[in-house]
C-alpha cells in the first residue's frame, strides 16, 4: 500500500501574498482548553483560583504576540515617494527594537534590527521600515528566517538598489533551557543587491552599524 506524501510545511513567505491557512483555525474555546491541558500537564490544577483566568489571559496574549499573522508587511511599503532631491545614498534605520518567539520552543527572543536600503529613485517613510520588522517579528520565527524575510520584502517592495539587514538578539530558549547560557547574542545578516556585490557599500553599512567614524560623512 502506497504511503500518502507528507504534507508540506508552510511558513509565511517574504513575498507579498495573503496569509494562507490550510487548516481550520481553532475557536477561542479550543485555545483556552488547550492552555488548561498544558497547565494540568505541567502539574498544576487549572481550576484553582490563581489559574482560573489564565487560559483567557494566555489567549489574549497570543493574539498580541502573533498579531503579525493578521498583517501583510508588503502593504506597508505600498506608498512610496519620489525623491525630488535625488538622494542616492544609503538610508539606515538603526536599533529597531523587536520581540519575537522561537518556532521551536515558543520561547521569546528579542533584540535590535538594523535596516538599510539604497533608493532607486523612490523612498519610503522611515516608520514603515520599523513596521515591516514588527510584522514579521510578531510571528513564530527563527532569527535566520526573520532576517531574510525583512530583507526580501524591502528589496521587492521598494525596487531598491540594495538592502542590508542585521539582527542581534538574545534567545530565552538558550538562556532558560538546554545549555542555559546568559548574555549570549545571535547575530544574523542578509545582504541583497549592491550590499552583496560591492565591498564599499557593505563596508559602509557595517561601519555605520558599529558606530565607527568610517563611512559617516564629515562636515567641512
Amino acid at each position: 500500500m502506497k504511503k500518502s506524501p507528507a504534507a508540506p510545511i508552510l511558513r509565511p513567505s517574504a513575498e507579498p501574498m495573503p496569509i494562507i491557512e490550510p487548516w481550520r483555525r481553532p475557536t477561542r474555546k479550543d485555545a483556552e482548553d488547550a492552555v488548561r491541558t498544558l497547565l494540568a500537564w505541567a502539574g498544576d490544577d487549572p481550576a484553582r483560583p490563581g489559574l482560573r483566568e489564565t487560559p483567557s489571559r494566555v489567549a489574549d496574549a497570543y493574539g498580541e504576540y502573533f498579531s503579525g499573522y493578521r498583517a501583510n508587511a508588503a502593504d506597508e511599503l505600498a506608498a512610496t515617494f519620489e525623491d525630488p532631491a535625488g538622494y542616492g545614498d544609503m538610508v539606515l534605520l538603526k536599533d529597531i527594537r523587536f520581540e519575537s518567539h522561537c518556532e521551536h520552543h515558543i520561547a521569546p527572543f528579542f533584540g535590535a534590527a538594523h535596516v538599510a536600503y539604497i533608493p532607486a529613485g523612490r523612498i519610503v517613510g522611515l516608520s514603515k521600515l520599523a513596521r515591516v520588522v514588527e510584522i514579521y517579528a510578531r510571528r513564530l520565527q527563527t532569527q535566520e528566517a526573520l532576517t531574510g524575510e525583512i530583507a526580501e520584502t524591502i528589496m521587492h517592495g521598494l525596487g531598491a538598489k540594495g538592502v542590508a539587514v542585521m539582527l542581534s538578539a538574545e534567545h530565552q530558549c538558550v538562556s532558560m533551557r538546554g545549555v542555559r547560557q546568559h548574555d549570549v547574542k545571535a547575530i544574523t545578516m542578509r545582504l541583497l543587491g549592491a550590499f552583496e556585490t560591492e565591498d564599499a557599500w557593505r563596508s559602509r553599512f557595517l561601519a555605520m552599524v558599529q558606530n565607527t567614524s568610517a563611512g559617516i560623512p564629515r562636515g567641512d
